[in-house]
């Protein structure tokens, strides 16, 4: 029997650990650069942050760095605080403190009266309503002035800054205010500050708060308003409020009712109970000698049900294949070093089929459907038999 031509490129297809990566390389090389892409916009993003508004740390335009150093130049102690136990501290430490306050809602009102309680003067910059009714009352939310801002009253830091600008807030006052100064009024009547005379103790209302900022403050005359208000005591209490003034949520258990907790143990208990009940109804545990044999169907079939719920309709053919080219192997009494080529090409020549088909066949045949696999299947059946009857009618030696 002549050998089989030489086959070029006479290898399984079904795809490899290799092959499988090399097919994600892309997605995986895109899905990295996207992450990379975002890492890289949220630094750029970050960089770009303004940082806390009117802080005396913050050199950023919104922050209030310029007018704290400026008044510690001129012999004020500035005292940053973010929470409301260090400002009480502060403020209660000195015989004459002013108390700064930028409050965005996280204190609340019974906050906010032990800051009153200090006796010390306080300045609200951009006070909410809730703000105002607390620290400031018989003052108001208004419209918000436009333009330069003259001076109009006898407060004398208004005086000395002449003109103003960068009013974000304006007020008005209802008839409880009692002993108010209003300054610096708008077109639609409303003042971007507003002073009340309690006791001893002055309170700023300061609709100006951009008259502070780093960026601002060199407009006009908001400089000298700005020093002229915070810069009228020794000690300058800067205080806004931070995460730890904020407080914290009930817990699931003050949240929850009252029968909430009884009603989980009674069904715990009953759940044991049930666990207990079930269990005895089992009866005891039966021996079985190990091992256990499972018959090669019930391997067959739990194989082939895998294969057809993944579409390894490759992997599936492959393992038939497998079977084939050994029986056809034996039947041709061919050694266990002869390769798929060498199984095909004597094959054919039993059978008197194409060899390239037979190879086909017994190697290269990739099923895209269920349909193909069934029929590739009856294929190998039919070319198993055929060569059974060519052999049994044929009188040449195998091998």
């Amino acid at each position: 029997m002549s050998g089989p031509p030489p086959a070029a490129g006479s290898h399984v297809l079904t795809p490899t650990v290799r092959t499988t990566a090399r097919r994600w390389l892309f997605w995986i090389a895109a899905a990295l650069f996207t992450l990379l892409l975002a890492l890289v916009s949220m630094a750029i993003a970050g960089a770009g942050v303004p940082g806390a508004y009117l802080s005396p740390e913050n050199a950023a335009p919104a922050g209030g760095r310029a007018v704290a150093e400026v008044l510690r130049s001129q012999g004020v102690d500035v005292r940053f605080t973010e929470n409301l136990s260090e400002t009480l501290d502060a403020a209660e430490d000195s015989e004459s403190a002013t108390v700064l306050l930028y409050d965005e809602g996280l204190l609340d009102r019974e906050m906010r009266e032990r800051l009153a309680g200090t006796g010390a003067d306080l300045i609200v910059v951009n006070p909410g309503q809730a703000e105002l009714d607390d620290l400031a009352p018989g003052v108001e939310l208004g419209d918000t002035p436009d333009g330069v801002l003259r001076a109009d009253c006898r407060v004398p830091a208004v005086q000395r800054a002449g003109e103003v600008t960068r009013a974000t807030e304006g007020y008005t006052l209802t008839d409880t205010a009692d002993r108010a100064t209003t300054c610096l009024e708008g077109e639609s009547g409303s003042f971007s500050l507003v002073q009340l005379q309690d006791g001893d103790r002055t309170v700023t209302v300061l609709g100006a708060g951009d008259a502070l900022t780093n960026e601002f403050v060199v407009e006009q005359g908001n400089a000298a308003l700005a020093l002229g208000l915070l810069g009228r005591t020794d000690v300058l209490v800067w205080y806004l409020p931070g995460l730890d003034d904020v407080a914290a949520p009930p817990s699931l258990g003050e949240l929850s009712p009252r029968w909430v907790t009884p009603s989980v143990v009674l069904l715990a208990l009953t759940v044991l109970a049930a666990a207990f009940w079930r269990g005895r109804r089992l009866g005891p545990l039966v021996v079985e000698n190990l091992p256990v044999v499972v018959r090669a169907s019930e391997t067959m079939e739990g194989r082939a049900r895998l294969y057809q719920r993944s579409s390894a309709r490759r992997r599936a053919l492959d393992a038939l294949r497998v079977g084939t080219v050994s029986r056809l192997a034996s039947a041709l009494r061919l050694g266990r070093s002869a390769s798929v080529d060498d199984v095909a090409w004597a094959t054919a020549e039993r059978t008197g089929r194409d060899p390239q088909q037979v190879r086909h066949l017994l190697l290269d045949a990739d099923p895209a459907t269920d349909g193909e696999l069934v029929r590739l299947s009856d294929d190998l059946l039919v070319l198993e038999r055929d060569l059974r009857a060519a052999l049994a009618t044929d009188t040449r030696p195998s091998g």
